[in-house]
C-alpha cells in the first residue's frame, strides 16, 4: 500500500488526508483549516504545513491548486491572490513542509480521481470533467491521458467570461432557480461540446451534489453523468498526482 498525503487548496478552506493511492481510499478523517485571508503565498504555505504537521507527515505530498500550474510554478490568478503569479508553489510548499510536494491544477487532480476510481474509470475516448463551484474548473482526458491546465471556465461566450454567468456562485448571487441557471449552464456545456466532441461529460464540484435539480434540464448530445468522488476528489486526486513516476525500461 502506497500512502500519500493529499491536500486540496480551496477558496474557503484547505483540507487534507492520507490516501491509499492504490485503492483511492482515505486513511484518516479529513483535516480542514480555513484559507487565510488574504490568501497570499506565505500564509497559504504555512497552512499547508499545518496540515502536514497535523498528520505528523514525513513523505510525499500532493496539492491541488486553483490556478494554471506548470512545473510547479503558478501562472494565473483568476480566483486567488495575484501575488501568486510567477511563484514556484512546489518549492515553497516543499520548503514549508520539509517533504517533497507536487502541485497541480485543482480541477486536473479532481479529474485524476474520477478517471481512476469514479465516473471515468475504464473510459476511453474524450472525457471532460467540469467542476461547478465558485468558478468553473475543467479537466480534459483523451484515452485516459490528461491534457493539463485547460481552464475552460474562462472561455468567452457572447463576450463574457463563462464562469461569471454559469458558475454556482453566479446562480446564488443572482438568486436564479435551478431551471433558469441550467439554461445558462447548458449554453456553456453546448459550447464545450461543439469544441471538443466529448464522449463523456462528468459534472463535479460542490454543486454536483444537487445534480438531480438541474441535470434533467440539460440538452446535450454526449453522455452526461454526475461525479462519484464528491468532496474527496480533490484530496484523492492530489495524492495521485504525487505518485512516483515509473522508471523507464532499462534505466
Amino acid at each position: 500500500m502506497l500512502e500519500i498525503l493529499g491536500i486540496d487548496i480551496g477558496g474557503s478552506g484547505i483540507k487534507g488526508a492520507a490516501v491509499d493511492v492504490d485503492s483511492g481510499r482515505l486513511l484518516a478523517s479529513r483535516f480542514r483549516i480555513p484559507t487565510p485571508n488574504p490568501a497570499k503565498p506565505r500564509p497559504v504555505a504555512e497552512t499547508v504545513a499545518q496540515i502536514a504537521h497535523h498528520f505528523a507527515w514525513n513523505g510525499p505530498i500532493g496539492c491541488g491548486f486553483p490556478a494554471v500550474v506548470q512545473a510547479g510554478v503558478v501562472h494565473s490568478a483568476a480566483n486567488i491572490h495575484n501575488k501568486w503569479i510567477g511563484v514556484d508553489a512546489q518549492t515553497l510548499f516543499t520548503d514549508a513542509c520539509a517533504c517533497p510536494v507536487t502541485v497541480m491544477n485543482d480541477a486536473d487532480v479532481a479529474g485524476l480521481a474520477e478517471m481512476a476510481f469514479g465516473a471515468g474509470k475504464g473510459r476511453q475516448g474524450v472525457v471532460l470533467l467540469i467542476t461547478i463551484g465558485t468558478g468553473l474548473g475543467s479537466a480534459l482526458f483523451t484515452d485516459g491521458h490528461l491534457v493539463p491546465n485547460t481552464e475552460l471556465g474562462h472561455i468567452e461566450i457572447d463576450g463574457v467570461d463563462a464562469e461569471s454567468r454559469a458558475s454556482d456562485a453566479a446562480r446564488q448571487r443572482e438568486e436564479l432557480s435551478w431551471k433558469s441557471w441550467a439554461k445558462r449552464f447548458n449554453r456553456y456545456l453546448s459550447t464545450l461540446e461543439y469544441l471538443f466532441s466529448p464522449d463523456l461529460l462528468i459534472l463535479g464540484g460542490g454543486a454536483s451534489k444537487d445534480y438531480q435539480k438541474f441535470l434533467p434540464h440539460l440538452q446535450l448530445q454526449c453522455e452526461v453523468v454526475p461525479a462519484q468522488m464528491l468532496n474527496e476528489a480533490g484530496i484523492i486526486g492530489a495524492a495521485l498526482a504525487a505518485r512516483p513516476t515509473p522508471a523507464a525500461p532499462g534505466s
